[in-house]
C-alpha cells in the first residue's frame, strides 16, 4: 500500500505556492461553528454578552443578571466514509486508479482534521462487510485506517454499497461529526436519500464523487480496457467515435446534474473529484460549498 500522508503534505506544500494550505485551513475551520452545550458555571452579565445566555431562573433567585458559561468543545470528530466495493478498483480518469483517488481525497480531509487536533475515524465497506475504525488524532492512526480501506478495495471485493456503509454509521456513531462520503455513485437512490437525510440531522455531511474512466476514450491507443464487473474487454469501436463520445458526455452531464440536484435538496455539499491532479482543488471547492450552503 502507498503511504498517503507524505504525498498529501508534499502536494499541499507545492500546490499554488503554499496558498492552498491556508485556504483549506480556513475553509475547514469554518465548518466548526457553534459551541458545545456542556454547562460550566454562571457569572454576572456584562455588556456584549448574548442575551440568549441569560439564566432567567438564576437571575430571579440572585436578583443579579447572570449568564451561563459553557465549556468549549475543542476536539471534533471527522468521519471518512469510503465505498470499498470492487468498482473502486477500476481505473480513474488520468493516471491513477479510483482506489488511490478515493483514499487520497479522504486522506486529505482526514489530515486537515489531525492538524487541527481533531479525532478522525474511517468507515468503509461494500455490500457484504462494513467496518469502522476507532477515532484517533495522530497521523500514524490515520495512515493505518486509510491503509485498511485501501486494502479492502480489490477486483475480487463484493459490489459497492455505500448505503450499507452509511447505515452502519447511523447505527454505530452517536457523536456529532463532520462526515465526508467518498463514493463513485452516479445517482442517489431512494434508500441513499433516506439514510443521508437521517444523517444530516446529526452530522455535517459532505459528498465527494470519484469519477469513472470515460469508456469512449479508455481503449484509445493502448491495450483493451477490461470492465471490472463483467471481467470482459471493452470493444475497440467505443473509442474514436466523435458522435458516441458526445452522447456519452451528454449522458454523464445529465447524471451529474441529477446527482447534484438531489444532494442540494438534501442540503449536502457535493463535488466531483475527476483526477489526481485536481483533487486538492476539488476538496477546497467542496469545503467552500459546504460553508456557503443553507443549513
Amino acid at each position: 500500500m502507498a503511504t498517503y500522508l507524505p504525498r498529501i503534505r508534499t502536494r499541499l506544500m507545492i500546490h499554488a505556492h503554499r496558498k492552498v494550505v491556508g485556504l483549506l485551513d480556513g475553509e475547514y475551520a469554518s465548518l466548526q461553528t457553534g459551541r458545545s452545550m456542556d454547562f460550566h458555571d454562571l457569572r454576572e452579565y456584562v455588556p456584549g454578552d448574548d442575551v440568549k445566555d441569560i439564566d432567567w431562573k438564576a437571575t430571579a433567585r440572585s436578583r443579579s443578571l447572570l449568564v451561563k458559561r459553557f465549556t468549549a468543545e475543542r476536539q471534533h470528530l471527522v468521519l471518512l466514509a469510503i465505498s470499498t466495493g470492487r468498482s473502486m478498483a477500476a481505473q480513474a480518469t488520468g493516471t491513477t486508479t479510483k482506489r488511490d483517488l478515493a483514499i487520497f481525497t479522504a486522506g486529505l480531509v482526514g489530515w486537515l482534521g489531525v492538524r487541527h487536533g481533531d479525532k478522525v475515524a474511517v468507515a468503509y465497506g461494500d455490500s457484504e462487510t462494513q467496518k469502522l475504525t476507532k477515532p484517533a488524532d495522530t497521523e500514524v492512526a490515520l495512515e493505518r485506517a486509510l491503509g485498511q480501506a485501501h486494502d479492502a478495495i480489490t477486483p475480487d471485493a463484493a459490489e459497492a454499497d455505500i448505503v450499507a456503509v452509511l447505515r452502519h454509521i447511523a447505527t454505530n456513531v452517536r457523536r456529532r461529526a463532520i462526515l465526508l462520503v467518498v463514493t463513485d455513485e452516479h445517482a442517489v437512490s431512494d434508500e441513499m436519500a433516506a439514510v443521508l437525510r437521517r444523517l444530516t440531522v446529526q452530522h455535517e455531511v459532505l459528498v465527494a464523487g470519484i469519477d469513472d474512466l470515460d469508456p469512449t476514450t479508455a481503449v484509445a491507443g493502448g491495450a483493451p480496457t477490461v470492465d471490472i464487473d463483467t471481467v470482459s474487454a471493452l470493444p475497440g469501436w467505443l473509442s474514436g467515435d466523435a458522435v458516441l463520445q458526445a452522447q456519452y458526455a451528454e449522458l454523464a452531464a445529465a447524471e451529474e446534474q441529477g446527482l447534484r440536484g438531489t444532494l442540494d435538496r438534501l442540503g449536502i455539499a457535493y463535488q466531483r473529484v475527476r483526477d489526481d491532479t485536481t483533487a486538492i482543488g476539488a476538496v477546497f471547492h467542496l469545503l467552500e460549498r459546504h460553508r456557503h450552503a443553507r443549513r
